[in-house]
C-alpha cells in the first residue's frame, strides 16, 4: 500500500512539474489557450487528413475585419480564401484534399490581405485508415480434406457409423462396470 502511494505521489509531482517547466512551442511565442489559434501561425484542422477530406484553416494573424489568400497548391488543392469568422479576431476558409494526393507533410500558406503577413501551417495527408473489413473465403488446403463431403449419403452413412460405435463403446463400458465380463 505504501509503495503505491509513493507511485502516485511521485506520478502527481511529476506532472505538475512538467506543466510548470514546459517551455512555449516556438521561442518567443505565448502558447495559446485551448481553442483559440496562435496569432502568428495557421491552424489546420484536421491536422492529417486522408484524400477527398474537407480541411478547414484559422488564423488570428490577419485581425477581425480582414481576409486572407489560402494556398494549398503544395498539396495540389489549389488556392481559395478565408473570410472573417463568429470566432473573434480569427479568419477562416477551407479546401479539399485532392483524391490523388500522395501521403506526406504539406505547407499550406495563408496571406493577410491589407497587411500582407504570412503565415504557414503543416498539413499531413495519409492513406485510408478505415479500408474494409476483408472476410477469409474457400478452403485451407490442408491435404486432410473436409470433414463433410460433397456427397450426402456418404455424410450420412459416416455419422451412423460414429453413433454405432459410441453406442458400442458405452455398452460395454457399462458391462464392464457391472461385473458381466465381454
Amino acid at each position: 500500500m505504501r509503495r503505491t502511494a509513493r507511485l502516485l505521489t511521485g506520478t502527481a509531482l511529476a506532472v505538475a512539474t512538467a506543466g510548470v517547466l514546459a517551455a512555449p512551442a516556438c521561442a518567443g511565442e505565448a502558447v495559446a489557450p485551448a481553442g483559440r489559434s496562435h496569432a502568428g501561425s495557421l491552424e489546420v484542422y484536421p491536422y492529417s487528413a486522408e484524400p477527398g477530406a474537407h480541411v478547414t484553416v484559422n488564423t488570428g494573424a490577419c485581425g477581425a475585419d480582414d481576409t486572407a489568400a489560402g494556398d494549398a497548391t503544395a498539396v495540389g488543392a489549389g488556392r481559395f480564401t478565408l473570410a472573417p469568422s463568429t470566432r473573434e479576431q480569427d479568419v477562416i476558409g477551407q479546401f479539399r484534399v485532392p483524391p490523388g494526393a500522395q501521403p506526406g507533410t504539406y505547407e499550406i500558406v495563408a496571406t493577410c490581405a491589407e497587411s500582407g503577413r504570412r503565415v504557414t501551417g503543416d498539413l499531413v495527408v495519409t492513406l485510408m485508415s478505415h479500408s474494409p473489413q476483408v472476410y477469409p473465403r474457400g478452403s485451407v488446403k490442408t491435404g486432410v480434406g473436409g470433414a463433410l463431403g460433397t456427397d450426402p449419403v456418404r455424410t450420412a452413412a459416416g455419422v451412423a457409423a460414429l453413433a454405432v460405435a459410441a453406442a458400442g463403446g458405452t455398452w460395454l463400458l457399462h458391462r464392464r462396470a457391472r461385473g458381466d465380463g465381454i
